[in-house]
């Protein structure tokens, strides 16, 4: 059995009631053999990526631990995405029920071919970085990269407005 490792996992939903689909993901994460820790707060997001034209997003972050290896870790997270209803395929990007991305694990740089470590774009997406931060000011990627100069260097693109307490 692997040691327990402390991670931190990022949640969106944007379609039916977005807060509680989060809400439901936090709740099912602990049969999947991953404790949640600690909830940023819920924050509003506008789309990025392929498919601008849809409903805003609401995500948050999580502090999590588990003794899952990474590959493990993404399991559980796709097994509790089918759980709420989140169906396979579909656009990418496109509107989603719910949707949990792995995006740090204690430290560590892992690639496998289906997850990298640290998320590739955990330092391109404010919606990730703003409730990260939230969860712990002092965060950065293995390289040393520290999470809240990367938002710096971001700006104001992005829009990430603060929607509700914390899930937990």
């Amino acid at each position: 059995m692997s040691a327990t490792e402390v991670g931190y996992l990022g949640l969106g939903s944007n379609v039916g009631d977005r807060r509680a689909e989060l809400e439901r993901a936090v709740g099912a994460l602990p049969r999947h053999g991953v404790e949640v820790l600690a909830s940023s707060s819920v924050y509003e997001t506008e789309p990025v990526g392929l498919v601008l034209d849809q409903r805003e997003f609401f995500n948050a972050c999580l502090r999590v631990s588990t003794e899952l290896e990474p590959d493990e870790l993404l399991d559980a997270c796709k097994a509790v995405e089918r759980e709420l209803g989140r169906l396979g395929g579909g656009v990418r990007h496109g509107p989603r029920s719910i949707d949990i991305d792995v995006l740090l694990l204690d430290g560590r740089e892992y690639a496998s071919s289906r997850i990298a470590l640290p998320h590739p774009e955990v330092i391109s997406r404010r919606f990730v970085l703003v409730p990260l931060l939230e969860l712990d000011s002092e965060l950065a990627l293995p390289d040393g990269t520290r999470l809240r100069d990367a938002l710096e260097t971001l700006g104001d693109s992005q829009g990430v407005r603060r929607a509700g307490a914390p899930l937990i």
